[in-house]
């Protein structure tokens, strides 16, 4: 890989500075100039091929049509596809894993490029936040939490690796959501079935009862209540994920239907089995990445251009049912779209005194949004095990960068989770969802697990 470092002078004097360094007064007057307000470059590359960000999409790119989002660019069509016969012209473009599903599935895996559309926007209160971010978010305890924080995009001008994987953590998610999504593990021969959950995620702010001292270290509330399959129904998940884990770490509980008992969950983090995923994932693939980061030492490579998941809108349309999407192998491809976009390149290494099925991750993410894109994951003998990408889409209509489906790749297996997704749904993400904190307690977990 020959990673293309950035080229502002801006985010190269922020790569310099020291990780407990915060911005200066001089990179922080960058942002909404030669920066987006977030902390991406605005201008578009040398080559043309990825524009200047003009502000993303907003509620007139498209409607809501039966629930879901139209697709606001639907005269598009590939520029060209990547497939295992030409992807040695496109590689230094391509992730270690993007390659190996070429040489792991060469009949079927291919990757429709479409023109770049840098989409991202989000509301201008979470702008102003990531200016206040600049000016105050410190790491502490050795970048296991952060302090000075506020509401989304703890460090829109990083300075070390683990302040872009604060980033991807801390990205704006919207303030509060209600979804209800599916996960599917296929077989090698492409047979699945399904598990459905109903997922509520809330920000500490956007309760009904916010209390910003009992809430103050508090990042956002998390409840995964599983309603298919019948043996798995009324099955509940409860996350308490806090910004400094050195003081209060992550707290989580489950309801089990069967026993109709709560109990704490410490297994639900880092490499503990992830809910109903046949062993296909970890506590920590949920969301590409989520949880503590103190197991890794982070290293920063620098910025490079990256062909990712992107406007995935195709993928996410009703008008495709389950099994259209979820093929043998990998999701099927043609109902993808990926785009050239310059991404941030972090290499997570597993510390010395330190345990983790996952010994390396190797880190894509996205620029604009904040998100990770696509990440690489290495077993202890340094063979690439299982390879994640984000199918990203902007959710126009409320400002808010997501994805249409995750994905993770067990090379070794041939096998394969895909989660997120919601096509035969009724409806497509609510962001007016409300809740008080009342609804995040253990003892309000029975209540929501009743079958």
């Amino acid at each position: 890989m020959k990673p293309t470092l950035m080229t502002s002078a801006v985010l190269a004097f922020a790569l310099a500075a020291g990780a407990v360094q915060a911005a200066t007064d001089q990179q922080i007057a960058e942002l909404g100039k030669s920066l987006t307000p977030i902390g991406a470059e605005r201008a578009g590359n040398a080559a043309g091929t990825i524009p200047e960000w003009t502000g993303g999409i907003g509620p007139e790119a498209g409607s809501v049509v039966n629930g879901f989002l139209t697709n606001p660019f639907p005269e598009d069509k590939p520029l060209f596809v990547i497939t295992a016969a030409n992807y040695e012209q496109y590689r230094d473009n391509l992730a270690p894993g993007q390659i190996a599903m070429f040489q792991r599935y060469p009949e079927s895996f291919r990757m429709p490029v479409y023109q770049t559309r840098r989409s991202a926007s989000m509301p201008d209160s979470i702008y102003e936040a990531a200016a206040y971010n600049a000016r105050n978010s410190r790491l502490v305890q050795g970048g296991n939490g952060v302090t000075g924080y506020r509401s989304a995009n703890a460090f829109p001008i990083p300075s070390s690796g683990l302040e872009v994987i604060w980033n991807h953590i801390t990205r704006f998610r919207g303030g509060s959501m209600q979804r209800v999504v599916v996960q599917a593990t296929p077989q090698v021969n492409g047979n699945f079935s399904i598990v459905r959950f109903v997922e509520q995620y809330v920000l500490p702010e956007a309760l009904t009862d916010y209390d910003p001292v009992r809430m103050e270290n508090i990042l956002y509330y998390f409840k995964q209540q599983v309603t298919d399959p019948g043996r798995l129904a009324g099955n509940v998940l409860l996350v308490h994920e806090t910004v400094d884990q050195v003081a209060t770490p992550r707290m989580a509980w489950i309801y089990n239907a069967g026993q109709r008992r709560v109990r704490r969950a410490p297994q639900v983090s880092y490499d503990g089995p992830g809910t109903a995923a046949d062993g296909m994932r970890t506590s920590d693939n949920l969301d590409m990445f989520n949880g503590a980061p103190d197991r890794y030492d982070w290293e920063l490579v620098g910025k490079k251009e990256l062909y990712i998941p992107y406007n995935s809108y195709i993928l996410n349309s009703p008008e495709h049912k389950y099994s259209d999407v979820v093929k043998a192998g990998h999701l099927n491809q043609d109902l993808t779209r990926y785009e050239l976009h310059r991404v941030w390149e972090v290499v997570a290494t597993v510390k010395s005194d330190q345990r983790h099925i996952y010994a390396k991750r190797h880190f894509f993410i996205d620029e604009d949004s904040w998100q990770a894109a696509h990440i690489d994951h290495y077993d202890g003998r340094e063979i690439l095990w299982r390879v994640a990408e984000a199918h990203a889409m902007q959710r126009y209509n409320s400002q808010v960068p997501g994805f249409a489906a995750e994905t993770l790749y067990d090379l070794i297996a041939g096998r394969y989770l895909a989660m997120g997704m919601n096509n035969e749904e009724r409806q497509d993400y609510d962001y007016n969802f409300r809740a008080s904190s009342n609804e995040f307690t253990p003892a309000a977990l029975r209540q929501s697990g009743v079958r």
